[in-house]
């Protein structure tokens, strides 16, 4: 192998291995910061060592036993060698032995609980949201700060100091690496989810920028996703928002047009839907269901997904059903944004002037103020009514209103069509 080959391999190795790593030593050494050091620590003899002695056959196990060297290093030159410091280097040492057995290392029972522990701590409430998605992506995900930062158009120090204060956060709150149990576990649960859900949808929908779409992060709030599902098969809001990323996830070559442009789901060539994606779906949501009949709130959504990737045509859609579903949801977890989403069903299902109703009731809802899809959706129902200059204000405003650059450009569009529109009204007029 070429020394390209190898660092390209190596590349391929961290981000399949970094997870399961610094899982294990964290578990090890009780800090997510130390042990995130310390596999950096191994990836970096790593790069030095493999273009000469090749990738071993086992490089996972390679890099744990590495890191454990490392932390043994550390810890013995460590001028405060305190009990606990040397009950865990006595624990290091005691697993030195199985370190180069792949045999072995998959018998390790403790990595399930290590990744699920990482998981956990990762996204602590002690931390802020922004926190939990840098420091989850850097763990989880092995993204570099630059990738994090570049995903999320936000300058890299800012990422880098991101993950450094959660790191000292978590230190200082003195976060157990644990998976906690009871009602604590699952109000973190939702913490979980809901950090991969975020994750999710930033790279679905970007909040700004040039591009739409961002699929790696799609690809990899899927990846984390469905680890989390593996690691708590009874937990039926997991396979549910599994289950709604798999969906949605089917849909991205069809979302975008061959610059880029936006194609709205009425639109889409459904021919161009990933089937797979759609049945593994599927499957997750029925596994969700199966565990409790009553849906939460991302296997609701998830049941939303799947009426659209049931029906081959837009035409053939089930809007009454996703009605009837966005009612149970926001039974579950009220909230405007639902309540708008369900007047788009409606307009589907009912007609434009039944959704408007529902629309301007949201209007002077605090939490909408500078959320662009309300003016959209208005926009949307008045132009069906034959109100095309109230909607052209109003497909402005949403233009104003977001940041993302391809999604301006579609409703100015859409605002110049309705201008159009008042133009051959006012000839009709004339003539």
């Amino acid at each position: 192998m070429t020394a390209t080959d190898i660092h390209r391999a190596i590349d391929a190795v961290w981000r399949i291995e970094s997870a399961k790593l610094i899982a294990g030593l964290a578990r090890m050494v009780r800090d997510v910061g130390l042990a995130e050091e310390l596999a950096q620590d191994a990836l970096v003899i790593a790069l030095e060592q493999w273009p000469e002695s090749g990738v071993p056959d086992n490089p996972g196990a390679w890099l744990m036993t590495t890191a454990k060297h490392r932390a043994i290093d550390r810890l013995r030159r460590s001028k405060l060698i305190e009990r606990k410091h040397e009950e865990i280097t006595r624990e290091l040492e005691a697993e030195q032995e199985f370190a180069f057995s792949e045999v072995e290392l998959a018998a390790d029972d403790h990595i399930g609980d290590d990744m699920l522990r990482l998981v956990f701590t990762a996204c602590h409430p002690v931390l802020s949201m922004e926190a939990r998605v840098a420091l989850t992506l850097r763990l989880l995900g092995g993204l570099t700060t630059d990738e994090i930062a570049r995903a999320f158009l936000v300058p890299e120090p800012t990422i880098a100091q991101r993950i450094v204060r959660a790191k000292r956060t978590l230190a200082d709150a003195q976060v157990p690496f644990e998976v906690p149990r009871g009602d604590e576990m699952q109000e973190r649960l939702s913490s979980v989810l809901g950090v991969i859900y975020l994750i999710f949808n930033e790279g679905y929908s970007a909040t700004a920028g040039d591009d739409w779409m961002r699929p790696s992060l799609c690809d990899e709030a899927l990846r984390l996703g469905r680890i989390l599902a593996e690691l708590s098969p009874r937990e039926p809001e997991v396979h549910g928002l599994v289950a709604l990323m798999e969906i949605q996830a089917s849909r991205a070559g069809a979302r975008t047009g061959p610059t880029g442009e936006p194609i709205l789901l009425l639109n889409q060539n459904r021919a161009q839907w990933d089937r797979l994606l759609i049945q593994r779906g599927l499957t997750s949501l029925q596994r969700a269901e199966k565990l409790d009949e009553t849906r939460g709130i991302y296997t609701s959504q998830a049941a939303i997904a799947a009426c659209h990737a049931r029906a081959r045509t837009a035409e053939a859609t089930d809007w009454r059903r996703i009605v009837t579903l966005y009612g149970e949801l926001a039974q579950i977890a009220p909230s405007p944004v639902i309540e708008l989403n369900r007047a788009v069903a409606v307009s589907m299902a009912f007609g434009p002037a039944a959704a408007l109703a529902i629309v301007e009731t949201l209007t002077g809802e605090p939490s909408l103020k500078n959320y662009h899809l309300l003016p959209s959706v208005r926009g949307d129902l008045l132009r069906k009514l034959n109100r095309p200059d109230e909607a052209k204000a109003e497909f402005e405003r949403a233009a104003a209103l977001t940041r993302n650059a391809r999604e301006r450009e579609l409703l100015l569009d859409r605002a110049a069509a309705c201008a159009k529109e008042i133009e051959r009204g006012s000839e009709d007029e004339t003539h």
